[in-house]
This record gives structure tokens, C-alpha cells and sequence, in this order.
């Protein structure tokens, strides 16, 4: 089974490549399925699918042909599955503030809780072993680079927090009922997050198995787009994910000969070769223009072929290692690849067993071994867009900074 997820800065055509490496897929005979990660569905739109048939299966797995199937989350539904408890409490909390009761109930509603519910699926067909492929249309870069973390986030409270919050909230709660109004967590409460956390075990290994998940970021032949999948890449290798490929989608064709589009022309040259040089050696897709909009299944095909031409999209085009830990000379060192920072931009610290990796406003918690954990020193270096972090020496007992 394979995984692949489509992602980039919004407007640059992920769910129309989505879409159409979705079709290439199930036409060379692989069950496959295209999901939305978006809160804003399009995927169904890119199809032009029927209003009569979205409204008849909301939420649910549709076919779209043979051997290839689309889902667009519904949220409210996915409340009610997922998180009845855990939704029913936040309202009620929110409630005793004065909030109006549907307002409440709309404002409990919490980032995240749709990143969750998509994982769950994918936990869930990924198991049951459902689709030869799972093709994953991505939101915009912030929303997906939270999507991936959520598994890492969640994996953190449960062992740091929760049994401190479910203890506190048993002693707590008989007192408060006499002298406090607001409402603390009832049992339900904690038993709906542990069973949502035992569902989700195993999925962020799902996500960082090369053998399994690519990374596949589309972008446009643009400066500012192009910076912003610089740090799409950066953060995804930092999340020990495997990008295969880029595709540079939107390129006016060689043939426009209008002088209008003469100095867009030669910027998007001189970008598309940029990016070729930065994400070398993952290897490059390039996509024209179209002349007419990408919509429904014949065109959405033509696109797939001038994506692939005669390639397998199952393939991973590229595979390396974004970080690793080896013990050499008597220490251990964790190489990690961040590409187009400064050594300026990082941050580290070492509590405990975590090390916390701070690049600009986006924070990243390694879980260390514990006999890594143990050892007290540790040193730096940021050369050549790789983080060598070293370990050595004996330990105290306390955290420190790097």
C-alpha cells in the first residue's frame, strides 16, 4: 500500500494534481482513494460531480470510476462519530460564559479536530488494507505542516499530561460541583480522548515509512511561492518525512510568442531552474498551462499525462533519510537536514528526554532514546543545511540548553 500527499501554498493546483494522479493510478488497475484534507472541499468540484449525488453520501467514500474512489470529510457529522464528549463539554463550558447555545456549539469546534478525524480514516483503511493507494489533497502549507504534527502533539500530552489532568479532575470535581460553576471534565471526557489516541496508534509511523508515504509538493514558477515551498520542504523533512518529488505546475508554454507574456515568461524560466537547483537531487515535475480550466475527468487525465508520461505514480522517485542517529568515537550524533535556513534560525534545547528543535515559529519535539537522553553534554553545529547535534558525557538529571 502506498500513501502520498499533495502539498504547497494554496492556489497552486494540488487538488487538480491530486485528482489527476488519483486517475493514473486506477487506470494502471490500483484501488484508489483521493481524500480531502481541506476544511474547503474542492476535490469534488475538480471532478464535477453531480450536487444530487454529494448531498446523498455527505461525508462518505464516493466512486468516481472503477477502481478509484474521492472523500470530502463532513465535519459536523465527524463531531458526533468522533468527538461527542469531548465536543458536548467545551459547549456546555462555553455555555456558562453567556454564549448562545448554537454559538457555543460552533466555537467548540477546535483546531485539529478534523486533522484528527482524518487520520483516524487513515489509520482505519490503512489497517484494514482497503486501497492499493491513498492520495492525500492536502490544505494549504500551515494547515498541512499541523496536520502532521497532531500524531507527535497528541503522542506528547498522553504521556506528559493527561493522567495528571484525569487525576486532578476526579478529586477535584466533587469540591468545585459546591463552590464553583463551572463545569470540570466528567469521566466520559478522558474516556473519549483515550479512545481516540488508542485508535490513532501507529499512524505517524504510516506517515514517516518511505516505503510507504512520499511527499509530493506542487508549486508555481513563482518567487514567492517558491519560497514558501523552500519552507514546506524544510518543515516536512523535519518531521522525518520523505519528499520524491516537485512539481512546478502553471508554466506558460514555450510556444506563446506575445510579447506580453515575454518577461513572465523569462521569470518563470529563471524560477523553474531555481528550483531545480535547490530541490536537486528530488526530481522536478514540469506542467504547462492549460488553455482551458482543469474540469472533470478527461482533462484531469490529459494533465495526469503531462505529469507522469509514462511513469508509475506509485513509484518513489527519491528516498532519503531527512534525519538519523548513529554512535561513532563513543557518541551519539542526530543528523538532520534542514535545507534553506540560516544556523541563525535554529534553536535546541534538551529537557529531559526531549529535544526541542526550534526553527523560526515552528517547534519540533524529538523523543530521545533513553540512554541518549541520559548523557549530559550537548554541542551543536549547523553546516552544509544539516543539524549535527552531539551527545556525550555523563548525566545529572537535568535538561539543558544546546
Amino acid at each position: 500500500m502506498r500513501i502520498i500527499l499533495f502539498a504547497g501554498k494554496g492556489g497552486v493546483g494540488k487538488t487538480s494534481v491530486a485528482a489527476a494522479t488519483g486517475i493514473r493510478a486506477a487506470e494502471m488497475g490500483h484501488r484508489t482513494l483521493i481524500m480531502s484534507l481541506d476544511i474547503a472541499h474542492s476535490l469534488s468540484d475538480i471532478f464535477d460531480l453531480e450536487k444530487e449525488l454529494l448531498d446523498q453520501n455527505k461525508g462518505r467514500v464516493i466512486r468516481v470510476d472503477k477502481k478509484l474512489w474521492i472523500q470530502e470529510l463532513d465535519i459536523s457529522e465527524e463531531m458526533e462519530k468522533n468527538w461527542g464528549s469531548i465536543h458536548k463539554y467545551i459547549s456546555t463550558l462555553l455555555n456558562t460564559t453567556g454564549l448562545d447555545g448554537i454559538l457555543a456549539e460552533e466555537l467548540a469546534i477546535l483546531p485539529g479536530m478534523e486533522e484528527v478525524s482524518l487520520l483516524l480514516y487513515i489509520n482505519e483503511y490503512a489497517r484494514k488494507k482497503k486501497y492499493d493507494l491513498m492520495i492525500l489533497d492536502c490544505a494549504p502549507t500551515g494547515e498541512s505542516l499541523r496536520f502532521i504534527s497532531i500524531p507527535t502533539t497528541l503522542e506528547w500530552y498522553m504521556k506528559k499530561l493527561f493522567k495528571l489532568e484525569k487525576t486532578l479532575a476526579k478529586y477535584v470535581r466533587p469540591v468545585a460541583k459546591r463552590i464553583y460553576d463551572v463545569p470540570l471534565p466528567g469521566d466520559d471526557y478522558f474516556e473519549t480522548i483515550e479512545y481516540l489516541f488508542e485508535r490513532l496508534k501507529g499512524v505517524d509511523q504510516l506517515l514517516v515509512d518511505p516505503e510507504m508515504t512520499s511527499v509530493r509538493l506542487v508549486t508555481n514558477p513563482e518567487k514567492i511561492v517558491l519560497k514558501e515551498t523552500q519552507r514546506a520542504f524544510m518543515y516536512f523533512y523535519l518531521y522525518k518525512m520523505n519528499v520524491d518529488g516537485i512539481i512546478v505546475n502553471r508554466i506558460l508554454p514555450e510556444d506563446i510568442k506575445d510579447s506580453y507574456f515575454e518577461s513572465w515568461r523569462n521569470n518563470q524560466r529563471k524560477y523553474t531552474e531555481q528550483a531545480e537547483k535547490y530541490f536537486n537531487p528530488i526530481p522536478t515535475f514540469h506542467v504547462n498551462l492549460f488553455k482551458e480550466e482543469i474540469l472533470g475527468y478527461k482533462s484531469l487525465k490529459r494533465l495526469a499525462d503531462q505529469i507522469y508520461e509514462k511513469r508509475n505514480p506509485l513509484d518513489r522517485f527519491f528516498e532519503g533519510k531527512p534525519y538519523s542517529l548513529v554512535k561513532e568515537d563513543g557518541e551519539y550524533r542526530l543528523m538532520m537536514t534542514l535545507p534553506f535556513i540560516e544556523k541563525e534560525d535554529v534553536q535546541l534545547n534538551k529537557v529531559s528526554d526531549e529535544l526541542i528543535v526550534r526553527v523560526g515559529s515552528f517547534r519540533r519535539h524529538v523523543l530521545l532514546p533513553r540512554h541518549v537522553a541520559a548523557l549530559k553534554k550537548v554541542k551543536a553545529e549547523y553546516k552544509d543545511q544539516h543539524l549535527t547535534i552531539r551527545f556525550t558525557g555523563e548525566d545529572h538529571g537535568k535538561g539543558e540548553e544546546a
